[in-house]
């Protein structure tokens, strides 16, 4: 995509996420970045003094591309805490931070979401039962089925690859109690319109729960139970895709790393994994920092990066930019892609 080309008007709101991790350097990185376009109106949201602060600091280390704070616009929020230092204090800040972005976005038509990464279990200590940020969008724009899908355009083949998880922030041992056809139909049917917006027949994967998609009930019985026969009826539904499983988890995502690759693989558009990190182990060793965390079923484009707080190098200056810059990128795209849009 050329960005120099992008509309003027587009709006990218950007929650700095927890600010006791490297959310607010990676912003400061990745917005004075050349592969992001002057023409996008940014609005930051967090807290101006620390994002100053965190400024300050990275040049003292020597740093030199950052963005100046003085010269975004920051929607500043100073959330009052009895402990500044506390992991409560900033979880609550960075709740506040994302539930004030998504309200900007719904004020403004031709927008996108971009959030920093948060602690879930500072979350938690504040009082924010949610398990992701995932959940507080769904909750916040009254939408029942939504989608966490991680998303890369390969910079060697310009392939889009595409995983969706059928379920999110649960432990392993829920896994099986939560897959039903009812929830792996609402998943496809997002997946096929997110597909449909870059092509016209798209060829979808679908990974079996059990190791070797439970070798005929040798090793799990859930893919002979009721997954085969509900990946059958959906397809009847669903003609014009052509959809494949479930395979053996081990080997699904092998021609993902041939098409990342190779101009001349054969390509899919996209894999249906059964849980977190059935999809996510394979999504970032096979695109690295070019993944991006995406919402589908939202009246507006959320994406985020692939990777969380990062407290262990949090003010050392060595955070790696790349899928912040990623996900801004990405949310332009996919925001001036009208088709993806609902009725924001």
């Amino acid at each position: 995509m050329n960005f120099q080309n992008t509309k003027k008007n587009l709006k990218v709101v950007i929650s700095v996420g927890d600010e006791s991790g490297i959310g607010p350097e990676i912003i400061l990185k990745a917005l004075c970045s050349n592969e992001i376009s002057d023409n996008i109106d940014f609005i930051l949201v967090g807290s101006k003094r620390n994002l100053q602060n965190t400024y300050k600091h990275l040049r003292s280390l020597g740093l030199k591309n950052l963005a100046n704070p003085k010269d975004l616009k920051i929607h500043d929020l100073e959330v009052s805490s009895a402990d500044n230092d506390s992991k409560s204090s900033y979880g609550n800040a960075s709740f506040y931070y994302l539930t004030k972005a998504i309200e900007l976005v719904k004020q403004h038509p031709n927008s996108a979401l971009v959030t920093g990464p948060i602690c879930k279990k500072s979350w938690s200590l504040s009082g924010h039962n949610f398990s992701g940020q995932t959940e507080v969008l769904a909750k916040s724009c009254g939408v029942k089925n939504v989608g966490m899908l991680f998303t890369a355009k390969s910079p060697i083949t310009g392939w889009r690859f595409n995983t969706l998880l059928a379920t999110t922030h649960i432990a392993l041992c829920e896994v099986p109690n939560q897959l039903t056809t009812e929830l792996i139909h609402s998943k496809l049917d997002l997946f096929k319109d997110f597909c449909n917006t870059y092509v016209d027949k798209p060829t979808l994967k679908v990974a079996g729960l059990n190791p070797h998609a439970g070798e005929e009930g040798i090793l799990g019985s859930e893919e002979k139970d009721w997954l085969n026969d509900a990946l059958i009826a959906w397809n009847e539904k669903n003609r014009d895709i052509k959809l494949l499983g479930p395979l053996s988890p081990d080997s699904c995502w092998n021609s993902s790393v041939r098409a990342w690759h190779y101009k001349d693989a054969e390509k899919h558009d996209g894999i249906l994994a059964m849980y977190h990190d059935q999809g996510l182990i394979p999504m970032k060793i096979i695109a690295l920092n070019y993944s991006v965390n995406t919402t589908i079923g939202l009246p507006f484009i959320r994406t985020s990066p692939d990777h969380g707080t990062g407290f262990d190098i949090a003010g050392k200056g060595v955070a790696e930019s790349h899928s912040m810059i990623e996900a801004i990128k990405a949310a332009v795209e996919m925001t001036n892609n009208s088709r993806l849009l609902n009725t924001h």
